[in-house]
């Protein structure tokens, strides 16, 4: 299930036990003598090596050598460590590295690791102190995705990037639809290695949805026979994104419909819905407890699904459809070569997290500096919950908040998109795919939205779509099949 899976470190905080000019005796006893520690797990834990860690930052290694309980005995049992100092290459390695963002708080002085997550802790604070874009303007770094894209021989729309980038800003959760072989996982896949997250460094991650899936233990976890606990993929890349706040995280969910969302994917979407904001950083309420640490859901993670929609997938529900920003990929052009001829090399850069992450998890946060685009964005809503009214398909306040949200990161980008086309991708992708049904009850919907959308020309030609499946086979749907 993964490296992390196997728990071969210690970190121990001696921040009380240690003194200015200790001697190596008197560190090594500080560090190894008398802790509340689940040793007797050597077996499943297969612990190898222990750090002393003092102000958040390991100032010596040992190996692991063996355990004694104390006596007179305690409860609960404490335990005596037996090592020796590690090797030379580990200790030049782990000696001085800031481990704050893994052993957080001032409560258990223990925490369970792995060298290989330590050893890549390493090679990341290098390239954050190296690397990492903060700066970067929006309209250069989605020039920067484009090129990106085109060089590796694809084609998309510039306003289809920056739609993608927008979407994910207003909510890190993004469903892209289409026939199949349009390119959904591939702008996926560059849009992430364009600024430097790929399966290598693990700022990305693939995860292919089966058909079985039928709850949340597919995606999280699960705890085995032996009592074990298994983590899932996606706590896998959860734990990854705690690791390394500032680098934006991605996760990919290929033909996320497969299985039917709400079952395996229900604990996500709740959680998702608790962020909020503490001393400036994004945070959630709890996702899962993994020995004993409770995970959350990291502001720096980005989720989107692909779907395709026929007869081997699932419909979904408007619990998911609220939460997402539903993407078309259907238009092709097979005779579109201009990428193929350019030979130009475009290097990815990495940036900071702050570039993506929304400026806005409740509205309250927004209306101060947007109030006038709020408001105007509220009184549109209201005329098309009217028209939606009939087939009971009204939006609430999360899908008007999102949509503000998009429109004033748009705002803020300079005006990446004019208001007319942001506006048109918002209702094409928050409230279009709520509407279906059976002739008798949704045609007379679509003539009213027809004629109420009609300044916004990707939503008139999915409803002249929707018209025509409805005049054929007297059923319609937002999407195709």
């Amino acid at each position: 299930m993964g490296a992390f899976n196997i728990e071969d470190m210690v970190l121990i905080k001696i921040n009380r036990s240690f003194k200015e000019n200790m001697t190596p005796e008197q560190l090594y006893r500080a560090t190894s003598y008398s802790w509340v520690a689940s040793f007797k797990k050597t077996e499943t834990r297969d612990i190898k090596y222990y750090c002393a860690v003092y102000q958040n930052k390991i100032i010596e290694v040992y190996d692991f050598l063996g355990y004694e309980e104390e006596i007179p005995r305690r409860e609960p049992s404490r335990y005596i460590l037996h090592g020796q100092l590690s090797s030379e290459d580990i200790r030049r390695t782990l000696i001085g590295l800031d481990v704050s963002d893994l052993h957080k708080g001032s409560g258990n002085p223990i925490k369970y690791t792995s060298l290989e997550r330590l050893l890549n802790l390493e090679s990341l604070g290098a390239q954050k102190n190296e690397k990492v874009r903060k700066d970067i303007e929006q309209n250069e770094l989605i020039s920067h995705i484009r090129n990106y894209i085109t060089s590796k021989g694809f084609t998309y729309l510039k306003k289809d990037i920056k739609n993608l980038y927008l979407s994910l800003r207003s909510k890190p959760f993004v469903i892209i639809s289409g026939i199949s072989g349009t390119g959904k996982t591939k702008i996926v896949q560059l849009f992430a290695e364009a600024i430097g997250a790929t399966e290598e460094n693990k700022q990305f991650k693939l995860i292919p949805v089966r058909p079985d899936w039928s709850d949340s233990s597919e995606l999280l976890g699960y705890t085995d026979i032996k009592g074990d606990f298994i983590k899932g993929p996606l706590i896998e890349i959860v734990e990854q994104a705690h690791l390394n706040p500032e680098l934006p995280h991605f996760v990919l969910l290929d033909e996320m419909n497969l299985a039917r969302v709400e079952y395996y994917f229900s604990d996500v979407l709740s959680v998702m819905e608790s962020r909020k904001k503490v001393e400036g950083e994004i945070t959630s309420s709890t996702l899962i407890t993994v020995d004993g640490d409770s995970l959350t859901l990291p502001g720096n993670l980005y989720i989107i699904g692909t779907v395709n929609m026929d007869e081997t997938t699932h419909p979904f529900s408007k619990k998911v459809l609220d939460r997402a920003n539903t993407i078309e990929f259907h238009e092709i052009d097979l005779m579109n070569f201009g990428s193929m001829t350019r030979r130009e090399i475009v290097e990815p850069i990495h940036v900071s997290n702050k570039v993506l992450e929304s400026s806005f998890i409740h509205l309250i946060d927004a209306f101060s500096t947007h109030e006038q685009l709020i408001r105007e964005v509220s009184e549109r809503l209201e005329a098309i919950n009217e028209l939606l009214e009939p087939i009971h398909a009204q939006v609430g306040y999360r899908v008007r908040d999102e949509i503000s949200f998009y429109l004033a990161h748009n705002v803020e980008a300079g005006q990446l998109l004019s208001l007319n086309d942001a506006m048109d991708f918002c209702i094409m992708q928050k409230i279009l795919p709520r509407v279906g049904g059976m002739e008798a009850v949704v045609r007379d919907v679509l003539n009213n939205l027809k004629e109420e959308l009609s300044s916004y020309p990707r939503c008139t030609k999915k409803i002249k779509e929707m018209l025509g499946r409805l005049d054929k086979d007297g059923f319609t749907s937002f999407w195709i099949s």
